[in-house]
Parts: C-alpha cells; sequence; structure tokens
C-alpha cells in the first residue's frame, strides 16, 4: 500500500476540507518542544491513518493532529514550564528576603563588635591600667549581647543588671581602697544597686534603649530569615493529576487542533492557575499579617527602637556612670556602709594606694555625625529603607501569583476576547473567575481540587508566619517572646517537615520589658519572723480553703 500525499493524509487526520494550519508543522516531530520546526520528526509520528482521536485521554479526540505519545510529552512540558514558572517567581522573592537577612544580620553583628571595640579602645587611652584590670567585665557585657542576638533564650534586663551589680563591686573596691572587702560584703553591696543609685540614671535609660533595640533588631533580622524559609519551602510545585490534565489542555491541545499560536483565554488562564496553586493562595491572609507587622516594627527600627542610635554611643554612656560613681563615691559609700556594716581597714601599707586619679578624665560629648562606618558602609536607616519597599511589594504576592503567571501565557493585552482558546475551540471564555484559596476551587469548571485534603507543608508554613506574626508583634510592643519547641515532628524527609527556628510548633513564654513600670527602685527586703505566714493572692485564698475544709471535717466527726 502506497503512502497517502501528505494533503490527504491531513484530511484525513483534521476532518475538513482544507487542513488545519497548524497541523503540517505539529507533524513534523514528537518533542513538543520542537513543535512549529519542520526540520524535525518523520511521517511515521502522525496519528494512525484514519483515527479520530480516540487514542487520545485529555485533548479532544475531534479533529487531531496528535498521537499519544505526543500528549503524554506535551503533558509532560507542561508540568515542567508551569514547576519552573512558579519556581522563577517565587525564586526572586526568596532572594529578596535572603539578601536583606544577610544584610542586616552582618549590620547588627558588625555593629556589637564595632561598640566593643571603640570602648576598649577610648577606655584604654582613658583609665589605663585600671581599666585593663577589670577589662573582662566589659568583654562580658559585650559577650553576652552577641549571644542574645545569635541565640535568645536570655533576659537583657537580668543580663544589664548582672553587668551594674559587677561593675558597682570593682568600682566599690577602686573608691574605697583602704578597705578590705570580702565576698560576701560586695554581694551585699550590689543588692542595694537599685537603692544606691551609683551610676545614676545612666542603668534606667539603658536597659530601656537596649532590652527594645535589640528585640527589635534580632526580630526583624529573624523575620526576614523565615520568611525566606517559608518561601522556598512552598515554591516547589508538584501538579496533581488533575492540575496536569488542565495544563495540558490549556497549553498544548490548541496544538492537536493546528492552533500552534493561539494563547488561552484570560480567565481560563486564571482558573487553571488557581485551580493549581489553591494551597499556596492559602497563605496570602497570614503572609499579609506578617508583612504588616515586620513593617510596623521597620518604623520602631527608623525610631525609638533605632539600635545604632544606642549601640554607637553606649561608650560614652557607660562612662558617664563611671563618672557619676566617683563623683558620689562618698555619699554611696556611707549609704553602703550603713546596709552592709562597716568593713575592715587595710594595713597602712596597703591603703596607701589611691585611685582617684583612674577616673578624673571623662569622654569629650558624643556626637551623632561621628558614627562609625559598619556594615559595608551603610547605616541603618538605609538599610530599613531599602526592605520596607521590598516589603510593600511582598504585599500579596500569593493571591496575586495566578495573574502573574498569566500575564505572559494568556491573551491578556488581545482585545477580542473571541480571539482566544477556551479549553476547547477558538472562542470566548464563559465561566466566571474563582476566587482564591483551596475552598473557592469547589466549583471550579477547569480544575479538579479536592478541598478536603490541604497541603500539609503549606499548612505548616501557615503556622509558621502566624507564630512569627505574634514575636514581631510582641518586638513592636518592646517585648520578647521565647520559643520552646514542643513539636515531635522536627524530622522527616518531606518539604517543611523539619524544625528550622520558629518553624516548630511552640509556646509563648512571655519577659516584659516595658521598662516604665518596672524600673522603680526596690525596696529593702523584709525579713518575716520565723513562723509567719507570708502568702499572696491566690496562695492566701488556697490556703484558707484548705483551712476551712479541715475545721468542717473536724465539727462533722
Amino acid at each position: 500500500m502506497s503512502l497517502l500525499p501528505a494533503a490527504a493524509l491531513l484530511l484525513l487526520l483534521c476532518g475538513s476540507a482544507r487542513p488545519q494550519p497548524g497541523c503540517s508543522m505539529l507533524l513534523k516531530g514528537t518533542d513538543p518542544g520542537n513543535a512549529g520546526h519542520p526540520d524535525s520528526g518523520t511521517e511515521t509520528d502522525s496519528p494512525p491513518r484514519g483515527a479520530e482521536g480516540n487514542h487520545l485521554k485529555v485533548c479532544s479526540q475531534l479533529n487531531t493532529c496528535c498521537t499519544s505519545e505526543m500528549e503524554e510529552q506535551f503533558s509532560q512540558q507542561g508540568q515542567q514550564e508551569f514547576s519552573k514558572a512558579v519556581l522563577g517567581s517565587s525564586n526572586v522573592l526568596h532572594l529578596t528576603f535572603a539578601s536583606r537577612y544577610k544584610k542586616f544580620d552582618d549590620f547588627f553583628k558588625e555593629l556589637i563588635e564595632n561598640a566593643e571595640k571603640s570602648l576598649n579602645d577610648m577606655f584604654v587611652r582613658t583609665y589605663g591600667q585600671l581599666y585593663m584590670q577589670n577589662s573582662e567585665v566589659f568583654q562580658d557585657l559585650f559577650k553576652e549581647m552577641k549571644k542574645y542576638y545569635v541565640f535568645g533564650n536570655l533576659n537583657l534586663e537580668d543580663m544589664l543588671s548582672d553587668f551594674w551589680a559587677r561593675l558597682l563591686e570593682r568600682m566599690f573596691q577602686l573608691v574605697n581602697p583602704q578597705y578590705h572587702f570580702t565576698e560576701e560584703y560586695l554581694e551585699c553591696v550590689s543588692k542595694y544597686t537599685e537603692q544606691l543609685k551609683p551610676f545614676g540614671d545612666v542603668p534606667r535609660k539603658l536597659k530601656l534603649q537596649v532590652t527594645r533595640a535589640f528585640i527589635a533588631a534580632r526580630t526583624f533580622a529573624q523575620g526576614l530569615d523565615v520568611a525566606q524559609d517559608v518561601v522556598n519551602k512552598v515554591s516547589t510545585v508538584i501538579p496533581t493529576t488533575e492540575c496536569a490534565n488542565a495544563l495540558l489542555k490549556m497549553t498544548y491541545c490548541p496544538q492537536c487542533h493546528g492552533f500552534l499560536a493561539l494563547k488561552p483565554c484570560k480567565n481560563y488562564c486564571l482558573n487553571v492557575m488557581k485551580g493549581c496553586l489553591a494551597n499556596q493562595a492559602d497563605l496570602d491572609t497570614e503572609w499579609n499579617n506578617f508583612i504588616d507587622a515586620m513593617l510596623m516594627v521597620a518604623e520602631r527600627l527608623e525610631g525609638p527602637f533605632n539600635i545604632e542610635s544606642v549601640m554607637d554611643p553606649i561608650d560614652v554612656k557607660i562612662s558617664d556612670a563611671i563618672m557619676n560613681m566617683q563623683e558620689n563615691s562618698m555619699q554611696i559609700s556611707q549609704k553602703a556602709f550603713q546596709g552592709c556594716g562597716k568593713p575592715k581597714l587595710w594595713p597602712a601599707s596597703r591603703s596607701s594606694r589611691s585611685v582617684s586619679d583612674g577616673f578624673n578624665v571623662r569622654f569629650r560629648p558624643y556626637s551623632p555625625e561621628e558614627r562609625p562606618t559598619t556594615a559595608a558602609g551603610t547605616s541603618l536607616d538605609r538599610l530599613v529603607t531599602d526592605v520596607k519597599e521590598k516589603l510593600k511589594k511582598a504585599k500579596k504576592f500569593w493571591s496575586t501569583l495566578p495573574h502573574s503567571l498569566c500575564i505572559d501565557n494568556s491573551s491578556t493585552g488581545v482585545t477580542e476576547q473571541n480571539e482566544c482558546w477556551n479549553g476547547s475551540n477558538k472562542s470566548r471564555y464563559i465561566f466566571a473567575v474563582m476566587g482564591n484559596g483551596l475552598a473557592s476551587q469547589l466549583n471550579n469548571p477547569d480544575v479538579k481540587v479536592d478541598i478536603t485534603k490541604p497541603d500539609m507543608v503549606i499548612r505548616r508554613q501557615i503556622m509558621v508566619l502566624r507564630t512569627m506574626t505574634n514575636k514581631v508583634k510582641n518586638a513592636y510592643d518592646g517585648n520578647d517572646v521565647t520559643f520552646h519547641d514542643t513539636s515531635d515532628e522536627s524530622s522527616g524527609e518531606e518539604s517543611g517537615s523539619g524544625c528550622f527556628g520558629l518553624d516548630c510548633q511552640s509556646e509563648f513564654e512571655f519577659t516584659a520589658t516595658d521598662a516604665p513600670l518596672l524600673f522603680g527602685a526596690i525596696e529593702p527586703k523584709k525579713i518575716e519572723p520565723e513562723g509567719t505566714a507570708h502568702c499572696n493572692g491566690p496562695s492566701q485564698l488556697i490556703l484558707l480553703i484548705s483551712c476551712l475544709i479541715i475545721v468542717l471535717g473536724q465539727q462533722l466527726r
């Protein structure tokens, strides 16, 4: 049997008096990537002679130019192109957060290092050997600051209180060299730090500034890190069978009808994308809440919680506190002697040393224009301005992703909506566009979506965002929240199942740092006589109820 002429074959395959204009091009090759290239393929790639297309599973079986092998290849390519497009859009967002996180992280770490170096250099020049002999007190302060920024789980107020107590112990000995102080005596003195106020108002102000600035800085950087991790975990999309079929029908089935250049109708494309990305769209609410909270903290970083304005002059502030201690050393010492008793004198040979000359130089006033160069020669203001712009653009990313993907792949720019592929023919698309999210896809005309089976990777990331949003909101108020891991799902091969920082389900432990309510002077402790009950609030009520029960029990007997 001789082969039919090409024109007759196309007539038979496409079922019309005139062959579809794209069939001859399509039949040249089986590789979808080469569709439309006449140089590839052979005639054996065409459907069986006289077939009506009943061999096809998804595309229309009428007037087809495709074989079942071609349909399968088209399906695989459609899925790959879709996953690549989603990943490409998400990668831009991921890189935005990853790069900003690195900038902030480098900046904050270098800021602490610069502050420590500045204090060390100035104190060596000013106090010399006296500072060198006690430098570990200051080194430990910055070590604890770094530890909090990197690891958290540290109470900043307690850390600062310990620093001032240790500094008081060292300073008290230096301004009273004629006395011998035991460790117990110095501990007694440090307990009266709040009452003695040896360093003036500096500790109270610095505690408020440092705690709020560090909490805001660390939480903001942590938020950027969590955001890039969430995007990374949800950006790899493997289409379901229903989604794969819808993608094939939208992108390559028109080629089987000879419409090689025909784009899908805009609303048709949106419904397919909304169905395929239904789970990702459910991220949108928590994602937007997270973005709003981050923008609020960004405003704080530019204003009252600016860590740069706190750390740059910290050496000058600590020096002012030391000067205050020296100038009021006699009154402070007398108050301490009254509370802790009169210490023993050293022998005359030991008490002849005076250290007053060691603390008689005050640093020159701090000028904000003299800020040291920090990470990458930038400033916090510039970093915050840049990241605020990026945060605003990232809002509603997941709900607008279908629109972004359809801009280049649909007939968005076509004025006449009859000139587009509607899933079955070149005609107008008549269905309404579905809403966003899984629940809205119940009646999606183009993608069958099981709304009872949400993607668990997405659900976990929704919880991650919710947890981080709460933490960011607390940072906005100047409060820290410590996360304790209570999840047993800290391992697994599935994407998103690992415990990454805040990705674990957690409980909150609030550490109040709203200073105005906490910085009042601490009254000396009153020692209760032995045998005296001392209960407050609920404990006292429980004790009273217990006593009543015992009395009633005895009467009933």
